[in-house]
């Protein structure tokens, strides 16, 4: 990890420089480049801040504990990992809020409630003899502050589809964290 590089700064321009990468993950301003140009190269520049936004991002989501932020932070010296945790601890809440802002961004729909009914189809207009056992699911989505229900009915292989799709859904959510 690029963290170790801090150790170019002096603390206190290591805690600004924190405090600017939490701004940029927060929609704000991010840190110029310009501002430490004599310190790093572009390249260890761009390692730097996505390193940092790495570790802010992944500290609040896994709701890591001051101990497992300083292992992380092995390779930084004692009061530069103490700066990047204080950092940390004064504005958990506000990157944690930017996380969720940015998540919710991809959609503004969330589930609040479902219901699911298990009904046998035994014969159609067109097939006097069916036997087809129907998944009829209900979801009170929320969208907007306003509550709506969406129903389906699906066969066991449309369900099978939906269940794959929410797996393959979960994971990639799984990686995101």
């Amino acid at each position: 990890m690029m963290v170790a590089s801090l150790n170019r700064l002096p603390v206190t321009d290591c805690l600004t420089l924190c405090h600017r990468v939490v701004d940029g993950l927060c929609g704000r301003e991010p840190p110029r480049r310009g501002d430490y140009s004599a310190t790093w190269s572009l390249e260890e520049w761009l390692q730097l801040l996505d390193s940092l936004t790495a570790l802010f991002r992944l500290a609040v989501g896994n709701n890591s504990s001051d101990e497992e932020v300083l292992a992380g932070l092995a390779d930084v010296g004692s009061s530069h990992a103490q700066a990047v945790l204080s950092v940390l601890r004064a504005r958990r809440e506000e990157i944690r809020d930017a996380l969720l802002d940015r998540t919710n961004s991809i959609s503004s729909a969330t589930l609040q409630d479902f219901d699911w009914q298990l009904k046998l189809a035994l014969s159609s207009d067109k097939i006097s003899s069916l036997h087809t056992p129907l998944l009829s699911l209900s979801l009170d989505v929320r969208e907007n502050r306003a509550l709506r229900s969406v129903t389906m009915e699906m066969n066991r292989e449309e369900l099978n589809t939906l269940i794959s799709s929410l797996e393959a859904a979960n994971k990639v959510v799984l990686q995101l964290k």
